[in-house]
Formats: structure tokens, C-alpha cells, sequence
């Protein structure tokens, strides 16, 4: 459990979010916390990548990944509408 001050004008804030968005104060800066915390720990992703590198069975999907669309389905799909 956290606990913690905040300025008037945040707790405002805060408060007029919750009650717009249809959440408590606590749900809304949970979330407001995990992102942060989210984005924070993504921030440190290039190091990372640096230190521990892909291996090639990693490197291995950015391949696949370049391949696109096996086949072009857009014809099927207006038959399939066409049919209805």
C-alpha cells in the first residue's frame, strides 16, 4: 500500500478524471502509476538489447514478419459479401 500527498490542484485534477472516466481515485492512479512505471522500465530496453542481444531463432521472426500477407484476400472477401 502507498500513501502520499499531493497539491490541491492535483488532488482536484484527480478527482474531477475519476469522476468523468466513471473510476475511483485509487483505480485511476493505479493505472496512471503502471504506465508510468511501464514506460520507465521500456526507457531501459535499449541497454538491454545491447547487453543481451537477440539470438537467432529471435532474429529468426523479424523475417517472417517482413513476408506481409501470404495471399490477398481482399477478392474472397467481396465474394463472401456478394454471396450474402
Amino acid at each position: 500500500m502507498l500513501s502520499f500527498r499531493v497539491d490541491s490542484n492535483d488532488a482536484e485534477a484527480v478527482q474531477h478524471w475519476a469522476d468523468h472516466l466513471g473510476v475511483d481515485r485509487s483505480e485511476l492512479l493505479r493505472q496512471a502509476l503502471r504506465r508510468h512505471l511501464a514506460r520507465l522500465a521500456s526507457e531501459a530496453d535499449g541497454e538491454t538489447w545491447e547487453q543481451i542481444p537477440l539470438d537467432s531463432a529471435e532474429r529468426s521472426l523479424a523475417e517472417v514478419a517482413s513476408w506481409g500477407p501470404a495471399e490477398d484476400w481482399s477478392d474472397w472477401l467481396h465474394e463472401t459479401d456478394a454471396a450474402r
